[in-house]
């Protein structure tokens, strides 16, 4: 599928919503909450992208990698890139209202499973689109992770059977979502969730449990506490928050004091195959995307997410080629150029 038409397409269906930029880097939409953008002044958006561009790699072409396998295994499920669809929920809230909540997720979840990777689905304010995402997770045989907002308990664990049903992978809270406007708008109550919340949540389901919106070493100790299966290094794609760090900037922290004790996923900026390597070498096991899978399926449905997906597994393999990764395990921090003149010290790890 022709990328140039597929952006064409989407900008029409987005409505306004979104510009589709050369660049998805939250500068034109800066503000624009509900919408696409990031809150306040768009910075913490911004700084995802900008910390991870900052982040440089080494290129290294004496060695025998010519075939790379790109796979991983996470959440006892075999997968062809480590590679998630972030959840993004709510397209008359924020995507311009001309497709609906079916029509963006089920290319979602289809073409993502014909790529060989998984979406993830999620909830907002309006109920009935948690329920659309959940039946048609289950039209797909479960495959797929779902997240929920941070409700109170009785309300999220509810949901969570719901999940269940559906055969999901994995569910998860994604906790940086208190403080979204979006919700507070339609009446709805959100609260920050405490270990021993945490701890109720992860005890409520034999499904592996996710905890999304990690951006310090302190509560990625806390979520390790809280008995939970992986966290999701995030700021909620700058749209909770203003003035934060980006995620790159984060991660190598957080990676530090928590590899090995939980799966790290992080969430921030990323855009083709080369990100991808860059947060992987920086500490995290997989990645999410958002906006660019909203742009796929509203410019192509399955087949746009399928040619969005297939470019970024491709790119993804042309860069361990090129940084000599035969597997997925061997992307660490020595493809991460250490600029040790650098004031901020992201690159050294």
């Amino acid at each position: 599928m022709d990328f140039k038409e597929l952006e064409k397409q989407a900008r029409n269906n987005l409505n306004g919503s979104c510009k589709v930029c050369k660049v998805c880097n939250g500068v034109a939409c800066a503000g624009e909450v509900p919408g696409m953008g990031g809150k306040g002044t768009g910075s913490s958006f911004i700084e995802n992208n900008k910390s991870l561009e900052k982040v440089k790699i080494n290129m290294r072409v004496i060695h025998n990698v010519s075939n790379p396998d790109t796979s991983i295994e996470l959440f006892g499920q075999k997968m062809d890139a480590p590679i998630f669809a972030a959840p993004i929920t709510g397209t008359t809230l924020n995507m311009g209202g001309k497709i609906s909540e079916r029509d963006y997720i089920e290319p979602v979840v289809k073409g993502c499973i014909k790529s060989g990777i998984y979406a993830m689905v999620g909830d907002t304010a309006v109920d009935e689109f948690l329920i659309e995402n959940l039946k048609v997770l289950k039209e797909n045989n479960g495959k797929g992770i779902v997240f929920i907002k941070p409700w109170e308990n009785e309300d999220i664990i509810k949901k969570i059977r719901l999940a269940e049903e559906t055969g999901a992978i994995a569910v998860g809270v994604d906790i940086d979502a208190c403080g979204l406007v979006t919700l507070s708008m339609h009446g709805k109550t959100v609260v920050p969730k405490g270990i021993k919340s945490l701890r109720a949540l992860k005890k409520s389901t034999k499904l592996p449990f996710i905890v999304k919106g990690i951006m310090t070493v302190q509560d990625a100790l806390m979520a390790v506490d809280a008995g939970a299966d992986a966290i999701v290094i995030s700021n909620h794609g700058g749209r909770v928050l203003d003035c934060t760090p980006g995620v790159a900037e984060v991660l190598p922290s957080i990676s530090k004091a928590v590899k090995g004790k939980i799966t790290i996923l992080a969430d921030g900026g990323v855009r083709t195959g080369v990100d991808v390597l860059k947060m992987i070498g920086l500490g995290a096991d997989a990645v999410l995307i958002g906006r660019p899978f909203v742009t796929a399926s509203f410019g192509g449905a399955i087949d746009g997410v399928e040619t969005y997906v297939n470019k970024v597994k491709d790119e993804l393999s042309s860069a361990m080629i090129l940084t000599g990764c035969q597997t997925v395990k061997d992307i660490n921090n020595k493809v991460i150029y250490k600029n040790i003149g650098d004031s901020k010290g992201i690159y050294i790890i």
